[in-house]
């Protein structure tokens, strides 16, 4: 995988360069940029896979807290929409954070186990963005990001692909998409074709999405998926 785009934005540049260095201790491949204020990263039309947020950012030269910012970045379509991780030091805008699609947030003084935590599931989240799968149906072809995707149903000869969007069937095989995106998805019945990302809880007889989709587990295919999903989640 080609090395994530990181961007961390806060006025302190203590904490700039601490969570910076926590980044860097992941053992993950990324490339790391620092910005003080929100008017810099703004100007800058970053593109960014994962952006640590200061909420309260101030300063002599902005005029922007951490969650107009958050809003004005969800509310451009042209420009490559970010995992964001807030970083505060008040619990009181946890609920503001994920008014805006926030992945989670950390309080300040980060703690470095908590961070290793999110970070390694947050990486993963922006990791998905870059692997797509290429389908083709009637005479058009088309690339859909794999963290569109929920799952895969097995109707008759096609495959319903159930995406954030809606459902778009396509003649294939499930036992080869099974093989092509394995590690992130996982076979948890011969009809379905899990996105491990998107398992909110499961028990031995149905798995519960995280969009609240429920789909049956094959007591077949039960160990094999437990398996596949605490390694996903290490």
């Amino acid at each position: 995988m080609e090395a994530i785009k990181i961007a961390v934005c806060d006025d302190e540049k203590n904490i700039r360069s601490y969570i910076c260095s926590l980044v860097r201790k992941q053992g993950v491949e990324c490339e790391v940029t620092e910005y003080a204020t929100a008017e810099d990263y703004l100007l800058a039309r970053a593109e960014c896979d994962l952006l640590f947020l200061d909420v309260e950012l101030k300063g002599p030269d902005s005029s922007m807290d951490g969650m107009e910012m958050a809003k004005r970045i969800r509310g451009m379509e042209d420009i490559k929409q970010p995992v964001i991780i807030f970083v505060t030091g008040y619990e009181k805008y946890v609920y503001d954070a994920f008014d805006v699609g926030a992945f989670q947030y950390l309080l300040k003084p980060v703690d470095e186990g908590r961070f290793a935590e999110i970070f390694q599931r947050a990486a993963q989240q922006a990791g998905q963005g870059k692997r797509a799968l290429m389908i083709q149906y009637g005479n058009t072809g088309k690339t859909i990001p794999l963290s569109d995707i929920y799952y895969m149903e097995s109707q008759n000869h096609k495959i319903a692909v159930h995406m954030k969007d809606g459902v778009l069937e396509y003649y294939a095989k499930m036992s080869d998409l099974e093989e092509e995106l394995q590690g992130q998805f996982c076979r948890v019945h011969k009809g379905y074709l899990v996105n491990l990302s998107y398992v909110d809880e499961y028990n031995k007889t149905e798995v519960t999405l995280t969009n609240g989709d429920k789909l049956l587990i094959s007591k077949y295919k039960y160990e094999d998926f437990v398996k596949a999903y605490l390694r996903f989640m290490k």
